[in-house]
């Protein structure tokens, strides 16, 4: 996959097929989205997401947005669908300010060469975010692109959109975040050596430490499936501080590998929450911590 960051890389000689948003939770409805330009790659165009970054939230509210998908674990997910091209297109000062007709003429189809593209109706760009879906199917006529408007897709009655994600995020209700993005919610990282407590007490565990704007469920404890080189192994996971061991800890994510032991410290692992089974706890003592533990791995294998 092709991954564009620069306005002077803004130049692609391949026709196209783009869908425009945000994406900064991959959920169902822009599923809708990336599945029309997938659809596309059978007409020899180049299935390409336009994006921003950083998101139109943290550029003009000014401060960071917990994120439901990392830069990296949105790369890799755009990537493992099949999308040909990324654009991340850096938002400034300069380029929020682009009349949206330059927009869609001179970096939609005169730079990136689209022939196709998929938006959702509330779609917005250009200064002001001026630009909308009437402007889109003014300019198609005019540049000769198709386009294909997406109504939102809706849920039990409400709209399916990354803010509600977050808030059931937010809440760790993982079956209601399972059904709005379409898979397990998950956090990707690099395995870490921690206190090495987990090993002391006869229940070795794996730690990855996520991004500060990585948007995490509540602090506890979680079944899990933990991905590795590709393969998939049933665990059990706590988020948080572990506050029996320290009231200093920096929150992690610790998982135990049912059945499995091989050393895979410094490799990226992907761990998929399935289902909240209690709080983080801090207990008198380590015993104590064994003994609940212990109680957790029975109720997670069931």
């Amino acid at each position: 996959m092709q991954i564009i960051t620069r306005l002077d890389e803004l130049n692609i000689n391949e026709k196209t097929a783009i869908a425009m948003g945000k994406f900064d939770g991959i959920h169902l409805g822009h599923k809708k989205l990336l599945d029309m330009i997938l659809e596309q790659k059978k007409n020899g165009l180049k299935a390409t997401v336009f994006t921003f970054e950083p998101s139109p939230e943290e550029f003009f509210v000014g401060h960071t947005v917990r994120q439901l998908f990392t830069r990296n674990e949105k790369r890799r997910a755009f990537e493992k669908m099949g999308i040909d091209i990324l654009v991340e297109f850096p938002l400034t000062e300069a380029t929020v300010a682009t009349p949206p007709e330059d927009f869609v003429r001179n970096i939609l189809v005169d730079d990136l060469n689209a022939r196709y593209i998929a938006a959702g109706t509330d779609v917005s760009f250009g200064d002001k975010g001026s630009g909308n879906q009437f402007l889109l199917k003014n300019l198609s006529k005019e540049l000769g692109f198709d386009l294909w408007l997406i109504d939102k897709v809706m849920m039990d009655g409400e709209e399916v959109s990354s803010t509600r994600v977050r808030n059931v995020v937010s809440d760790g209700d993982m079956d209601m975040v399972r059904r709005l993005l379409g898979y397990d919610y998950s956090i990707s990282g690099i395995v870490e050596h921690g206190r090495h407590i987990g090993h002391t007490i006869g229940v070795p565990t794996v730690n990855i430490f996520p991004q500060d704007n990585k948007l995490l469920p509540p602090f506890g404890v979680y079944s899990s499936l933990v991905v590795i080189d590709g393969c998939e192994y049933r665990g059990m996971t706590n988020i948080g501080r572990k506050p029996t061991i320290s009231e200093h800890e920096k929150v992690g994510v610790e998982t135990y590998i049912y059945d499995f032991d091989e050393d895979v410290y410094g490799k990226a692992i992907e761990v998929k929450l399935k289902d909240f089974l209690r709080p983080e706890m801090k207990f008198d003592s380590i015993d104590q911590l064994k003994t609940q533990i212990e109680s957790d791995l029975k109720l997670a294998a069931k």
